[in-house]
């Protein structure tokens, strides 16, 4: 159905209509919301009002500009005394560069309520309403004449339904033109969400909403009212099935009764959910093209477009790198999968200290290594959700003098063999000597293998680190997962389908086999390995300090801008073995954060024109040390060391 409204220009392109069947000849119809355009942008429109206008002449006087039932309207608190075209003005200006969701479209009518101190306000709009083209102005009982509504209304965009009188707030319509998400989601009005019926064309897209920022204030109580959030279909949310990135894990399970804790504590804060990003299959490490089966991997906006977004995070931090209308995305890391992505898509993310939140309701990969990040493009906004999240740790606001530089990481000394100009390496080179200046310090270049072999615990036989941890973490997640999530998971879908099995990705299938093939007492010796190298990097690497937390930060290389495009075959998936610089903080349960520091050019062969890649670096500090973390890079986007990305195909425009 599409009627054109003239008035308002108003287009309705769907009702988004839900029929559920009450008995044989009986059919029970809701209204699930409906689908508009006005001035060209598409909105969706929630089928439960949120507050009403019952005054008959106000009514009447409004129903001169409703098309097909309905008027935009702008409802505007104000502390003048007087307000006036130019405190009109004022609040355009101000409302057009701090949401994107209302715009001048919505001064069909305005409701002008009064929340200053002073006796007897009054409105003076007359030459205003002829310049916005304003049909009506309405006023709160707080002046002469007013007409009250059934609940106050925070200042924002708004429909009037003239038949009614119910008023109803309005969502903006996206395209996730990055296939970023498995769907978007509103409230149901019982403290869970549901899945947002509104569609508007695209090319094998999702369709995201989010209401206007103008309907929030944040609060201490609230920190981050307003803010909007993506979550990796990991985490239970109330109302939302969890899919964990396998079709047939989401279609035999129901919806969730509760909200995991740890989204629970983010939305406390008055973060609003927009909806589920994906997760390569039961967040294991998969590749775009070659890995992604079941759902079509998220889309890397940088560069050319077509680079792997990394994983198992990939929609959570695609997304946060392709929309300025998100300002946080969740995902998890067990492995990388935080980190991963952020070096990727160019964005600040995260593997916190293991146990900084609890992670009930959570589908695992292994609960000895799992752990809950956040993706932001702006280091302080990162460092408020950071100090809010992981609320029990301390705060420091002193920082560690030391700089850990380990050149078997980062290649070769940078003092003795300064790297060349343009290139990743001297990226890094310049960023630490920045970071030398800030902190009245120099780098402590270390090797960090020689530092184990000179001082490793006598009681452990391993020659190398590579001996020591080689299999260490494909023993313990194989071995996990399998227990947690392949076996129940599939015995509950062949008790519901006749036996049959599932259908699951390569690359978890790969992994659940060696698990499966492993011989007993493998866990018990890859958590002992573990926890002899989380002891020594305690005792001799990040040690802990009254004064800054962590004696120290160790940095090493997050991503160099290095292509990896996903048109191309890559070789089968295979248990994830082997030790690098990115398992330290997975074994030693320390925070690792990473930064994004630069741009890397390269010749594109999708566009055949330069184009560039994020380089990023990573932040190591002792465990629980995330907070002094979080403070040093607000510090340093404060001192215009570490600066906020954009979106789209450039971090830094």
């Amino acid at each position: 159905m599409f009627v054109f409204l003239k008035a308002v220009g108003i287009a309705i392109l769907s009702f988004g209509l839900r029929v559920v069947t009450v008995k044989a000849a009986q059919a029970s119809i809701q209204d699930a919301g409906r689908t508009l355009t006005l001035g060209n942008t598409s909105y969706f429109v929630p089928s439960s009002p949120v507050s009403a206008l019952r005054d008959p002449l106000s009514l009447s006087i409004a129903a001169k500009s409703a098309s097909d039932g309905l008027v935009p309207f702008s409802v505007i608190p104000t502390s003048n005394l007087v307000f006036d075209g130019t405190a009109l003005q004022e609040t355009v200006d101000t409302w057009a560069s701090k949401d994107d969701v209302w715009t001048e479209d919505f001064l069909t009518g305005v409701y002008i309520t009064y929340n200053g101190t002073r006796l007897l306000p009054s409105v003076s709009l007359l030459s205003a309403q002829k310049k916005f083209g304003i049909d009506f102005v309405l006023t709160s009982k707080s002046y002469l004449l007013g007409v009250g509504l059934t609940r106050t209304l925070p200042s924002g965009p708004y429909f009037l339904e003239v038949a009614t009188g119910n008023i109803f707030e309005v969502y903006r319509l996206y395209n996730d033109e990055n296939q970023s998400f498995l769907y978007g989601t509103i409230p149901d009005g019982n403290g869970g969400f549901q899945v947002l019926s509104a569609r508007i064309p695209g090319a094998a897209t999702q369709t995201i909403g989010v209401p206007s920022r103008l309907y929030f204030t944040p609060t201490p109580e609230k920190p981050l009212a307003g803010m909007r959030l993506g979550v990796k279909d990991i985490y239970d949310v109330q109302g939302l099935r969890t899919g964990c990135g396998n079709r047939a894990f989401w279609e035999l399970y129901p919806p969730k009764a509760r909200t995991a804790p740890a989204i629970q504590r983010l939305l406390d804060s008055g973060m609003v959910l927009v909806g589920k990003t994906k997760t390569s299959q039961f967040a294991n490490g998969q590749t775009a093209t070659d890995d992604w089966v079941d759902l079509h991997a998220p889309y890397n906006p940088r560069g050319d477009g077509y680079q792997d977004g990394s994983s198992s995070s990939t929609g959570s931090g695609t997304a946060i790198a392709a929309y300025p209308w998100l300002d946080f995305a969740v995902g998890s890391d067990t492995g990388g999968s935080m980190r991963g992505p952020a070096g990727a898509n160019g964005a600040f993310g995260n593997r916190p200290s293991h146990g900084a939140v609890a992670l009930d309701d959570v589908m695992p990969l292994s609960p000895e290594l799992d752990t809950a990040g956040i993706f932001a493009r702006d280091a302080k906004l990162w460092a408020t959700a950071g100090h809010w999240w992981y609320q029990d740790f301390k705060s420091f606001t002193q920082f560690p003098k030391k700089l850990l530089f380990p050149v078997d990481y980062f290649g070769s000394s940078y003092l003795t063999d300064p790297p060349s100009e343009g290139t990743a390496a001297a990226t890094f080179n310049t960023f630490i000597a920045a970071l030398e200046r800030f902190l009245n310090t120099t780098r402590v270049e270390i090797n960090f293998t020689d530092s184990w072999n000179a001082t490793k615990p006598a009681s452990v036989p391993a020659p190398t680190l590579q001996t020591l941890l080689s299999t260490a973490y494909a023993d313990i997640i194989t071995l996990d997962q399998t227990a947690l999530v392949a076996d129940p998971f599939i015995a509950d879908y062949g008790a519901a389908h006749g036996g049959r099995a599932p259908f699951v990705d390569p690359a978890p299938l790969a992994r659940w086999a060696y698990g499966r093939a492993l011989p007993a007492g493998r866990k018990e010796a890859a958590l002992a390995n573990k926890t002899a190298f989380m002891d020594w990097v305690a005792r001799e690497v990040l040690r802990a300090d009254p004064a800054t937390c962590s004696d120290a930060i160790f940095l090493y290389p997050q991503s160099e801008g290095r292509t990896n495009y996903r048109n191309r075959y890559i070789s089968a998936p295979s248990a994830p073995l082997g030790f690098s610089s990115g398992r330290i903080s997975v074994h030693a349960e320390v925070p690792d954060m990473v930064v994004p520091i630069g741009e890397a050019p390269y010749t594109s062969t999708i566009t055949g024109q330069t184009e560039f890649l994020p380089v990023t670096m990573s932040f190591l500090a002792a465990k629980g040390c995330d907070l002094m973390l979080f403070n040093l890079f607000a510090a340093l986007q404060e001192a215009g060391i570490v600066t906020p990305v954009g979106t789209g195909s450039r971090l830094f425009a």
